[in-house]
């Protein structure tokens, strides 16, 4: 699954599961939440391959919402890549 420049209050609603095996970031820095409408843990991503869900501090693989982190002053596009 990959996103761009959207946030995602609901993975479920994409068709995507909540169990995350690895996540590349290839621009921005994006907020990944533990449960839908961006609850539950917070899980920081910045441009960086993560390859194993405790490479980001999870106590489970699971994450079932996303929003980027924008900065007013420079809006640059940002991507968001996931496997299950």
């Amino acid at each position: 699954m990959e996103v761009c420049d959207e946030d995602i209050p609901s993975l479920w609603s994409y068709g995507f599961c909540d169990r995350v095996a690895s996540i590349q970031v290839t621009g921005g820095t994006w907020v990944g939440y533990q449960y839908p409408g961006y609850r539950g843990y917070q899980y920081l991503f910045e441009c960086s391959p993560y390859k194993h869900w405790n490479e980001w501090g999870a106590i489970h693989p699971q994450i079932q919402s996303i929003r980027r982190v924008r900065d007013m002053q420079t809006h640059r596009r940002g991507c968001f890549d996931m496997t299950a």
